[in-house]
């Protein structure tokens, strides 16, 4: 049973400015496996990272270091959720997480469903 949905975009020119302007934010933004990826994945990875909160009912003291896109053995994404994320899945029962990137003329979007046992 689907227990959350979220969608999100990202303009990759946007998020580049972004951090290049703030240089903390990479740290509170992204692991550090994620950090050193070029500007596209890193909206993509953004992106996911607020459909996580959507899913998840966006609930409060969550971070976005609580989601990573990981890279699952069959080479697509997958999600690592940690911290309040994580707390908060098990309060609703998640088992199992899906999630789809995508990017293309300057825009990043991810969908991510949260799915029960």
């Amino acid at each position: 049973m689907i227990l959350g949905i979220g969608v999100d975009v990202v303009d990759v020119a946007r998020l580049g400015a972004a951090l290049d302007r703030t240089p903390t934010l990479r740290a509170r933004l992204f692991t550090e496996a994620e950090a050193g990826l070029p500007a596209h994945s890193l909206a993509a990875r953004f992106a996911a990272k607020e459909a996580v909160a959507k899913a998840l009912g966006a609930p409060p003291g969550l971070r976005h270091l609580d989601a990573e896109v990981v890279t699952g053995a069959d080479g697509g994404p997958s999600l690592r959720v940690t911290g309040r994320a994580a707390e908060r899945a098990r309060e609703l029962g998640v088992a199992r997480w899906h999630v789809s990137l995508s990017h293309d003329a300057g825009v990043a979007m991810a969908f991510v469903v949260a799915e029960s046992g």
